[in-house]
């Protein structure tokens, strides 16, 4: 038996598909460890969506180099977006490196390492999506997580100005409608509750077979009726797909979480348009409407980048001025940073400490609302799925409706079922509270 670890940056779908390497290099006979120091090889799993993503990947080569440096040096491979994009570069800087795979070659990753020699450094980086996943299928997703990922679509052809997922995912591609509920039922029958469907363009899925055509919505209603599974989320969403027909979702779905990650990127139209987003506030603001007449429990969270080139103080302005209308409860803020290949990269860029002192005003705002929604929560009781007991505690760990984490003291029982939790205190990011067993017994 030999050994492989893993370690993932980046977003949601880097730890779906981690997940599912781990299960694609069983059939060579690698198993996981969570050793790095005892590996027969290594991967690390990249994002490129900021810059320092990028640099951490040659900080963690040199961490292992280290370690392996009195003894036998294990296969060591790069994956994911950063792999995807740097490719022949990497290997040059860091000769350590010794295959480089992109995200949608996973297919060809266990043919790589059986045939590998460390004198012959190997690239896989074709756009081979649809073989990636007809391969995938035929491997159970063994993930045994209360709440757990689920890739139905990958890949973009929006092309933002800023944005590299384009060229390191490929062209947008929909997972079979059938495949896809045949792994979730899958999941469910591992102990999973909780479905998180990913996506670049997660609400862009689209596939037909035949005469009949399936949409986002479409899953939701048919993972719906699975009595087994609790909740159901989508990430990430884009405004231009979020159609009629997945708003409805939140009248007519009993099991979607009343909670809607939905970027926006920046609250000025201008800005938008250079940004080649193909949407504008207006278009965003009627939508944000349109779910909370469907269901007015639903909060929203965003993204957003700050200092785009061109963004004026006004600019910024309207940014903070749709903050303030909508109330996000939990968003990313980033100042932006030019991805090489992008047409953004050429741009200008706004004033370091201009950039830096926007950054650090839309962050309090933002940073407000969220924790004025939590101290709302004190005092109430929560619906919490809860996932798992906290190491070297006697505490449980589970989420609210809003994805927010909850700690609380509890039972082994607990895990993988929704209770109330009564919420004692708060801060920025969790919630504290204990059972409340009365509310527990009146729902039983």
């Amino acid at each position: 038996m030999k050994k492989i670890f893993i370690k993932t940056f980046g977003c949601q779908m880097n730890e779906y598909d981690t997940n599912r390497i781990y299960d694609t290099v069983k059939n060579i006979g690698y198993f996981k460890t969570n050793d790095l120091s005892d590996a027969d090889c290594y991967l690390l799993n990249t994002c490129h969506i900021r810059d320092k993503s990028k640099e951490k990947v040659y900080d963690e080569i040199g961490r292992v180099r280290k370690i392996y440096r009195n003894k036998k040096k294990p296969i060591v491979i790069i994956s994911g977006c950063v792999a995807q994009a740097e490719s022949g570069e990497m290997i040059k800087r860091e000769p350590y490196i010794d295959i480089i795979v992109g995200p949608q070659s996973y297919h060809k990753l266990n043919k790589i390492i059986e045939s590998f020699n460390h004198k012959k450094k190997r690239e896989l980086t074709e756009f081979d999506t649809e073989n990636k996943f007809n391969y995938l299928d035929k491997i159970k997703n063994n993930d045994s997580k209360v709440s757990s990922f689920l890739t139905v679509q990958e890949g973009c052809d929006k092309f933002c100005s800023f944005c590299v997922v384009p060229y390191t995912r490929g062209p947008e591609y929909s997972r079979p409608f059938k495949k896809i509920i045949e792994e979730a039922e899958n999941l469910i029958n591992n102990g999973t509750k909780e479905l998180i469907l990913l996506g670049q363009n997660v609400n862009a899925y689209f596939y037909s077979c035949g005469d009949k055509s399936y949409k986002l919505s479409d899953l939701i209603s048919e993972l719906e009726k699975i009595k087994e599974l609790k909740r159901i989320r989508y990430t990430t969403s884009h405004p231009r797909d979020m159609t009629d027909d997945l708003i409805e979702c939140y009248t007519s779905s009993k099991k979607l979480m009343p909670f809607v990650h939905l970027p926006i990127q920046s609250g000025s139209n201008k800005i938008l348009k250079l940004m080649n987003r193909n949407h504008n506030v207006e278009k965003y603001l009627d939508i944000y409407k349109m779910i909370k007449q469907k269901n007015s429990k639903v909060e929203f969270s965003s993204d957003f980048i700050i200092g785009y080139p061109g963004e004026t103080d006004n600019d910024f302005q309207n940014t903070i001025n749709l903050v303030k209308e909508i109330k996000f409860i939990n968003s990313f803020s980033f100042i932006y940073s030019p991805r090489p290949g992008t047409p953004a990269a050429k741009l200008s860029l706004v004033d370091k400490d201009v950039a830096k002192d926007r950054l650090t005003n839309i962050q309090s705002l933002l940073e407000e609302y969220q924790i004025k929604k939590n101290k709302s929560l004190i005092g109430s009781s929560v619906e919490v799925l809860v996932e798992n007991k906290l190491k070297n505690q006697n505490k449980y760990f589970g989420r609210n409706i809003y994805l927010n984490s909850v700690i609380f003291e509890g039972e082994q029982k607990y895990i993988g079922k929704v209770i109330n939790v009564k919420v004692t205190k708060v801060n920025r990011n969790t919630l504290f509270g204990k059972i409340d067993h009365n509310k527990n017994m009146r729902a039983a």
